[in-house]
């Protein structure tokens, strides 16, 4: 189990949309395809979300892993599945972990530049975003092409004038490049959100010690 590519996950289900005032297309209920290099594994996600749930999923070796969080930023779940070892588990994180996930997040300070490119068919303008904590910088792109539901990481980049296209998301200090490569309007599919019958709930303690310890 690489049970740090499933916590770099968190970061990607706690950042993975965000909030702009305007925009030509919004995206009330649909699937996101997102691309990933965390703990440098190139990964390619799929975001499920609606307005009040997101649930980002991806394969890890025989593990297929999805990451399950609400909108108000008051839970998140983890699921594991691998059917070769007849694994099926659901890590449950307890409200003082998600907001101790929560509180890792940098706040982060945005200027905008004046370089514009398409990106993945959507057009993007450069905005240079900085931690104040650690003065690092960080180039990313938005578009005010679309905008999607927002959810429980989406104030780290509300301010950023667009929905990040190419950006960063964070996970116990380190910094993971997302790239968003589509948006499609559909109807989520049922049962996405919630945790199937034959899981076994555990915490999130449990899930580190599947992996023989790390976050």
């Amino acid at each position: 189990m690489k049970i740090k590519l499933f916590t770099a996950a968190m970061g990607v289900a706690l950042t993975a949309t965000a909030l702009t005032a305007s925009a030509q297309k919004v995206y009330k209920e649909g699937v996101a395809t997102i691309g990933m290099n965390a703990m440098g594994q190139s990964v390619e996600a799929k975001n499920y979300f609606r307005a009040d749930s997101s649930a980002v999923s991806f394969n890890s070796g025989p593990a297929a892993i999805k990451v399950l969080t609400d909108a108000k930023g008051t839970y998140m779940a983890i699921l594991v599945d691998v059917p070769v070892a007849s694994i099926k588990k659901a890590a449950i994180a307890t409200p003082a972990e998600v907001e101790e996930e929560m509180s890792k997040l940098p706040a982060l300070t945005f200027v905008p530049g004046t370089e514009t490119k398409v990106i993945n068919g959507f057009n993007c303008k450069k905005v240079v975003a900085t931690d104040p904590k650690t003065s690092k910088s960080y180039d990313i792109w938005v578009t005010n092409d679309i905008s999607l539901p927002v959810n429980a990481g989406s104030k780290l980049y509300a301010k950023a004038g667009g929905f990040p296209i190419q950006y960063v998301t964070f996970q116990n200090g380190q910094a993971q490049e997302i790239s968003v490569k589509s948006v499609v309007e559909q109807k989520v599919p049922g049962g996405t959100f919630s945790i199937p019958s034959d899981f076994d709930k555990i915490s999130m303690d449990d899930l580190k010690s599947m992996g023989g310890g790390g976050n």
